[in-house]
């Protein structure tokens, strides 16, 4: 496949597999998820992480994150059921996002879709094995990505305009070309065009499972 995201080869194997998206804030993530999971043909199950941020306009809990708190955290650290964590210092306080062993993903049974970062995926390649665990990083120009991301704070009740310049300008570090590189990921997907992002990706899955 190249950098685009068209096939140019097929791959099988008889274990289901997590597709895990990735990329910077405001690429396009959680509606690229959305489309995946609505798609019939792909038939993938959601992965649903945990995180203690507040949540925003127009999620619900379940869908895109289980909305949760610290105690929660504390109890699947306690059991050994935490796969990873991470938290961030924002403005408004500390939010971690973590991804729990809670009995959501039977890989003998389907392929999942997930969403998180670098560090969630792989740590999740080490506790789940690495062939198990597919990569769909999106990646959009910097400046269309602030403008998406400017747009969509505007959009919220209370919008976080520093929140929103923090997590900008963190992602230029976390997802910097050396961390994309070293966590194994050679295949990208723009995202300048939803449609053809969707399609794309949509054929990678149906050519690994």
């Amino acid at each position: 496949m190249d950098h685009k995201g068209n096939i140019t080869g097929k791959i099988k194997d008889s274990m289901g597999k997590i597709f895990y998206i990735m990329g910077k804030s405001a690429s396009g993530k959680d509606k690229i998820y959305s489309i995946l999971l609505a798609d019939q043909e792909l038939n993938l199950r959601k992965m649903v992480l945990y995180t203690t941020r507040p949540v925003r306009e127009g999620e619900e809990n379940g869908k895109q994150y289980f909305f949760t708190d610290d105690k929660k955290l504390e109890e699947f650290q306690k059991s050994g059921k935490l796969i990873e964590s991470r938290s961030y210092h924002t403005v408004h306080g500390i939010w971690t996002y973590f991804t729990a062993d809670d009995g959501q993903v039977k890989l003998n049974e389907a392929d999942y879709l997930g969403i998180g970062t670098l560090e969630s995926y792989r740590k999740l390649k080490e506790y789940y094995g690495e062939e198990n665990v597919l990569p769909i990083y999106i990646q959009v120009e910097d400046g269309e990505r602030l403008r998406r991301a400017l747009v969509r704070e505007q959009k919220q009740e209370e919008p976080k305009y520093s929140e929103m310049c923090r997590r900008f300008l963190a992602d230029q570090e976390d997802f910097s070309e050396k961390n994309v590189i070293d966590a194994g990921i050679g295949i990208r997907f723009e995202n300048d065009d939803l449609d053809i992002c969707v399609k794309n990706i949509s054929n990678y899955i149906k050519s690994a499972t």
